[in-house]
C-alpha cells in the first residue's frame, strides 16, 4: 500500500510517499480501509523532532474509513462499518490499524472526511469547553487563532454552551470566517489584550485559549481576569520557554495548564461520552465543521507547508 513516511526528522520536504506493506491487525486491533486522514500540528511536531517519533516511521493519527478486518479478540464492530479515530500511529496511509478501543462508530448523518475532520480537533474543542474551563453564561473567552481548525469547532462550542468569545485572526477572511462561527468579536493579533480590557470594563477576560503560544503567550497573561486561566493547549509559533511562575502572582493569582486530549479521554467511557455528543452536535445541524482543504498523499509536504505557514482555515484532510 502506499503512505506518507519519514526516514528521518526535519522539514516537510522530509515527506515522502512510499510502497509499504500492508498492516495485519492484531489481537485486539482493527485494519480500516482508510478514507480521509486529519493532518494535525501534533504531525509537524512528530515530523520535526519536537515529540519523539520511531524511525522510519508512516506519519499521522487520526482519520475515517471503512473496516476491512479484525483482529483476534474484537466483536464490537462489524466489517464494513464507517468507523473514526482520533490515535492509531501511520494514519497517512491507504489503510492502518487502528486498536479496538480507539474505534469509534460514525453516526448515520457524518461522512467520512466530515467525521475525520471533526474528530481530534472537535474532542478538543468539547474537553476545552466543557472541562478545562466549564464555560456557561457570563463568561468571556479569548480564543487564538480563531478561523483555525480548532478555533472554529471550540468557538461553536463556547456558544452553544451560552459564552461570549473573542478571537484573534490574521486576515480579513479569516475575520469573515470566525464571525459566522459565531465569535462576538474580532481582533487582529496585536489587538487582543486591550479589546479584552474594554470588552469586560478593564477587569480582563475569564478564559484564554491559546494554540499559538510562543508569539501570543505574554499578551494571553495580561489578557486575564484576576484568578482567570490561561489554558496553553499548542504552539503554532513555537513552543513557550520556561518563565518565572511569579508572573501568574504579579498577574493576580492567575491559573495556567497545559492541557492534552489523552488527559481528557482516560477512560473508553469518557472518549464514547465525548464522541457521542460531538457527533450529535454535527448531525443535528448544530455543529460547522469546515474542511479548508483536501490534498492526496503525494501533496502530504505540501499540506505540512500551508498549515506551518498560517495559510490555512478550517482542517486538512489527505484523502488516499
Amino acid at each position: 500500500m502506499r503512505a506518507v513516511q519519514v526516514e528521518r526528522t526535519g522539514g516537510p520536504e522530509v515527506l515522502t510517499v512510499a510502497d509499504v506493506a500492508a498492516p495485519v491487525p492484531g489481537p485486539g486491533q482493527v485494519l480500516v480501509d482508510v478514507e480521509a486522514a486529519g493532518v494535525n500540528f501534533i504531525d509537524t511536531y512528530r515530523r520535526s523532532g519536537v515529540y519523539p517519533l520511531e524511525l522510519p516511521s508512516v506519519l499521522g493519527s487520526e482519520g475515517a474509513g471503512r473496516v476491512a478486518a479484525l483482529g483476534p479478540g474484537v466483536e464490537d464492530v462489524a466489517v464494513g462499518r464507517l468507523v473514526a479515530w482520533k490515535e492509531a500511529p501511520g494514519s497517512y496511509a491507504e489503510q492502518v490499524v487502528v486498536p479496538a478501543g480507539e474505534v469509534l462508530p460514525v453516526p448515520d448523518g457524518v461522512d467520512a472526511r466530515t467525521a475525520a475532520a471533526a474528530l481530534l480537533q472537535g474532542l478538543t474543542a468539547h474537553y476545552l469547553a466543557t472541562d478545562t474551563h466549564p464555560a456557561g453564561e457570563g463568561t468571556w473567552a479569548l480564543v487564538h487563532a480563531g478561523a483555525g481548525g480548532v478555533g472554529l469547532l471550540l468557538t461553536q462550542v463556547l456558544k452553544l454552551r451560552g459564552a461570549q468569545v473573542l478571537t484573534t485572526v490574521s486576515t480579513p477572511q479569516k475575520a469573515e470566517l470566525s464571525r459566522a462561527a459565531g465569535a462576538d468579536e474580532v481582533v487582529g493579533y496585536a489587538e487582543a489584550t486591550a479589546r479584552a480590557k474594554e470588552l469586560t470594563g478593564g477587569r480582563g477576560v475569564d478564559v484564554v485559549y491559546d494554540s499559538v503560544g510562543k508569539d501570543t503567550f505574554d499578551a494571553s497573561l495580561q489578557a486575564l481576569r484576576p484568578r482567570g486561566l490561561m489554558v496553553l493547549f499548542g504552539g503554532s509559533s513555537g513552543q513557550v520557554p520556561p518563565f518565572d511562575v511569579q508572573r501568574l502572582n504579579a498577574g493576580g493569582s492567575l491559573f495556567l495548564t497545559r492541557p492534552t486530549l489523552a488527559g481528557y479521554t482516560l477512560t473508553r467511557a469518557e472518549l464514547l461520552g465525548r464522541a457521542r455528543e460531538l457527533f450529535g452536535w454535527i448531525a443535528a445541524g448544530q455543529l460547522d465543521v469546515r474542511v479548508g482543504h483536501t490534498y492526496p498523499l503525494t501533496d502530504a509536504r505540501r499540506a505540512h507547508e500551508d498549515l506551518e505557514g498560517r495559510r490555512t482555515t478550517g482542517k486538512l484532510l489527505l484523502v488516499p
